[in-house]
């Protein structure tokens, strides 16, 4: 199946007082229509970033170099289901991203209290997130989209929540306000950035449930940001391990959580929490300062399996050998 999204070489380098630094470094991956990639790894490993570098948010300052291509077929003259030619988000001036940003991709930030405005109703601030991509639509229209798009966020009773603040919500239902407003234009390409973390378990259970639901329906091609194996395996078709920057493993999420190649998703495996029997390990250490990158592997410093050999070599991202197609990891034990 053709992508609707490709990254290739996605490299972020931001200004520090000591020099450039990497958050996001030869990152590259495809994204197929209605298929869901859950990225991984612990605070600081770059999740994020990618996520603003796809947006166009990222930091002042900031550089950005590689390719990341929506409708890429459309380069090639191949017909979409959609009029869009392709875009590379890379080299997309600030007028071409402003179209694209909620039109053809779109984000749901981690905290929504901190993303909506807390002085606009909520109603409003879906159908502005219409309104922009849109103008010349009347206001009966927008107002029936923005509604729309509410009921297929599951908020109940849209007429009286539409005319509420987000204080007056729940943060459940100010994170389903969230993905209506995602929704509202109708992007192809929806990011997710640990939508979860801030909701208790059963509310988190209902949002994950949603975006499956939407995924679906609306054949929406997601990336999921968390921290959270078990998030990923209930939502993710293919995952992708990042450490400091870097991918270090990457594959269909069933293999990847059953038979994991790299030490990193390893540990992420036994520190995360069980009903069974049995406690769950910590990775010792924590993630390297990224101005203090060790010469070879960075997870070196904190890997039960070191050698020497992971002091003085970076791994390629390998294929590794008699596994599924797009099975890789960045190991020198991989071969």
């Amino acid at each position: 199946m053709a992508p609707v999204l490709d990254v290739r070489g996605l490299t972020v380098e931001l200004p520090t007082r000591k020099g450039w630094i990497r958050p996001v470094n030869d990152v590259s991956f495809t994204l197929a229509a209605g298929e869901s990639l859950g990225i991984v790894g612990e605070s600081g490993s770059g999740k994020t970033m990618l996520s603003l570098a796809l947006m166009g948010l990222d930091p002042p300052g900031a550089r950005r170099e590689g390719e990341a291509w929506l409708n890429p077929a459309a380069r090639n003259g191949e017909r979409s289901s959609r009029s869009d030619g392709a875009h590379d988000l890379i080299a997309a001036s600030a007028a071409e991203m402003h179209a694209a940003r909620g039109r053809e991709i779109a984000m749901i930030f981690q905290e929504p209290m901190t993303a909506l405005n807390p002085v606009m109703r909520i109603g409003a601030q879906i159908e502005e997130a219409i309104r922009v991509h849109e103008p010349t639509r009347s206001r009966t229209e927008i107002r029936r989209r923005a509604l729309q798009a509410m009921e297929h966020a599951a908020i109940p009773e849209v007429e009286r929540r539409s005319r509420q603040y987000p204080h007056q919500l729940s943060g459940g239902l100010r994170q389903r306000a969230m993905i209506a407003m995602a929704l509202a234009a109708g992007p192809r390409v929806l990011i997710a950035d640990e939508p979860t973390t801030a909701l208790d378990v059963t509310v988190q259970k209902q949002i994950i449930e949603l975006l499956g639901k939407l995924r679906s329906e609306l054949r929406l091609s997601l990336l999921f940001i968390t921290h959270d194996l078990g998030v990923v395996a209930q939502i993710a078709d293919r995952v992708m391990v990042m450490y400091a920057g870097r991918v270090v493993e990457e594959g269909p999420v069933a293999e990847v959580l059953r038979h994991p190649r790299h030490p990193y998703t390893e540990g992420l495996l036994r520190a995360a929490p069980r009903l069974t029997r049995g406690k769950s390990v910590a990775i010792p250490g924590s993630v390297p300062a990224l101005d203090e990158l060790p010469v070879g592997c960075a997870f070196a410093p904190r890997c039960a399996h070191h050698t020497a050999e992971c002091d003085t070599d970076l791994p390629d991202l390998a294929r590794i050998a008699g596994a599924s197609e797009g099975r890789r990891a960045r190991c020198v034990l991989v071969r």
